[in-house]
């Protein structure tokens, strides 16, 4: 065992060390992410069990954002004065945006983003929204989504608005803070995704909602650093050892 620490070897050593101890960190980094996707499964499989929630103006004080994924309805009339759009989304392989339009719910001051679906990037100005507006009061029939704390890998920040714009109707990623304070509206912190899937070739698009409920790669990712360091941490003595033999034999 000594030799492992004779001059010599002394830095390969260290190396090895060092290459089973990262080996290890990244065996149980994922044995982390797979104890944070089960509590994720749990949470999510808990509030998919649960009855449809009526989000009216009571239930709009819950503590929706924990809510995440339980079925909903609710009544009230879209402020299409108010809706923006999501960038670089795509429908069947093709390009456009989705449409975030406030629903003022019925009873309450309080509103909450609906995902209304995708529509072609060549119909996506502004002024060519009209067309997909519902008049009078909707019943919506969705699930409730988290926006994300932060964009995905490739996805830009927002944009800051043009100094003589009053309110910024591309976004890159939901902030519902922000899209709350430029619009003055008192939104709810998550939005709704409807379960409704839309006729073929009837806009705005939308596509059937799919939760898969896996543990992932996880516990095989694991297992692999593992098994490396372990075979790395047992199989270098061996490698020195044949080596020593081999310069002795050669003397």
């Amino acid at each position: 065992m000594l030799v492992l620490f004779h001059r010599r070897w002394l830095f390969t050593t260290l190396l090895v060390i060092a290459v089973v101890a990262v080996m290890v960190r990244l065996g149980k980094w994922q044995l982390d992410r797979l104890e944070q996707r089960r509590a994720f499964n749990a949470r999510v499989s808990q509030q998919v069990e649960l009855p449809r929630l009526l989000l009216d103006a009571d239930a709009a004080e819950l503590d929706l954002y924990a809510m995440e994924y339980r079925k909903v309805v609710l009544h009230g009339e879209y402020d299409f004065s108010k809706e923006i759009a999501l960038r670089n989304r795509a429908f069947n392989n093709r390009f456009g945006v989705e449409l975030f339009t406030p629903l003022m719910i019925e009873g309450s001051q309080k509103a909450v983003l609906v995902n209304r679906g995708w529509i072609p990037i060549e119909e996506s100005a502004p002024e060519d929204w009209h067309q997909y507006q519902v008049d009078g009061v909707v019943t919506v029939q969705g699930i409730i989504r988290r926006a994300p704390a932060k964009p995905d890998y490739g996805t830009m920040q927002n944009p800051t608005k043009e100094p003589d714009a009053t309110r910024l109707e591309f976004w890159n990623i939901i902030e519902i803070t922000r899209i709350a304070e430029e619009n003055d509206l008192e939104l709810l912190p998550v939005y709704i995704l409807p379960e409704a899937v839309g006729e073929i070739g009837v806009l705005p698009a939308t596509a059937p909602f799919e939760l898969e409920l896996t543990e992932g790669p996880h516990a095989g990712y694991a297992l692999q650093w593992f098994a490396f360091a372990t075979t790395l941490l047992i199989g270098y003595p061996f490698f020195v050892k044949k080596q020593k033999a081999e310069s002795i034999n050669k003397v």
